[in-house]
């Protein structure tokens, strides 16, 4: 893809939640693109580099939030809770920390007049699965807008489709079945082999997080998608024949009533007259060689150090 023109220079970007899994490597994007990048997270970063700041809190806490916004262009967004089943069983907490923790992020930005507020959504906007979760993203979009049209607060909304890559922990599922491959020769479906995704690697969403800088996405809604859309099934199988053949795939059927499923099958969209930009970007990482770069992460950490 052609690099998105954005003047950078000399400019500052805060990432909340830039401890995690997206989080980090905006941070690393926004680095690599001369922007100078400040950490924001409840937990120390352990892929901060030195070029990057690191403040540690909450965003629950308006006065920490306010200073480490002053003085920022780009505030982006990406803290909260952001698990499905967790949210269905904490859900004062979720929307307690992705709703008020927004609104202490948009009046910070108020404050200080930042050039560009980039908050992470996702596709089950669309849906009417995904539960508080969902609901607290569809919240968060409604106020963001109307920060926009009463303050002049100028953002950008994206919403990834499935990520997968470096850094990802247990909640990812291509991370979470690599694992039990390698170390246990066994696969676990949950949920059935059909269902489908639209995988994107973390490098390419990172990278297109800070494209979106352009005045092109400015008040837009953008989804950050793939070209890799396959079944578990297929996922599964991929997996299998890259270690060598020998993984034993066992399928285990979940009843149909079961609440904390609140996953799509083939696809989260029902219809719901929103509009959207989709940013798919020309270059980007090939699905087995993103696979691959997974697996040597996950055998050097579990295997290799503790061999």
């Amino acid at each position: 893809m052609d690099l998105i023109s954005v003047d950078t220079k000399m400019k500052k970007a805060i990432i909340f939640g830039g401890s995690g899994f997206v989080g980090s490597h905006v941070a690393d994007a926004l680095t690599n693109a001369g922007i100078e990048a400040t950490i924001f997270d409840i937990a120390p970063s352990e892929f901060k580099n030195d070029k990057q700041a690191f403040i540690q809190g909450t965003i629950l806490d308006q006065d920490l939030v306010n200073k480490a916004i002053e003085g920022k262009d780009y505030v982006y967004h990406l803290a909260g809770q952001a698990d499905i089943g967790i949210s269905f069983e904490a859900p004062k907490e979720t929307l307690s920390l992705n709703i008020q923790g927004t609104i202490n992020i948009l009046d910070a930005c108020r404050k200080y007049d930042i050039e560009r507020f980039i908050f992470a959504s996702t596709i089950y906007v669309y849906s009417d699965l995904g539960g508080f979760y969902r609901a607290s993203k569809q919240a968060c979009e409604i106020i963001i807008e109307e920060y926009q049209k009463n303050f002049g607060i100028d953002y950008t909304i994206l919403r990834y489709g499935s990520l997968y890559g470096p850094r990802a922990d247990e909640k990812n599922l291509i991370h979470r079945i690599l694992k039990q491959a390698i170390l246990e020769k066994t696969i676990q479906i949950g949920y059935g082999s059909e269902e489908k995704r639209d995988y994107i690697h973390v490098y390419d969403a990172a990278r297109m997080s800070v494209d979106i800088l352009s005045k092109k996405y400015k008040n837009a809604h953008v989804m950050l998608t793939g070209h890799q859309c396959i079944s578990r099934g297929e996922l599964f199988e991929t997996i299998n024949e890259m270690l060598g053949g020998d993984i034993k795939i066992e399928e285990t059927v979940q009843p149909e009533n079961d609440r904390l499923h609140g996953h799509y099958k083939f696809t989260p969209y029902v219809f719901k007259p929103q509009i959207s930009k989709k940013l798919v970007s020309n270059e980007y990482l090939e699905f087995g060689q993103g696979i691959l770069n997974c697996m040597e992460e996950i055998h050097e950490k579990y295997v290799t150090q503790k061999s």
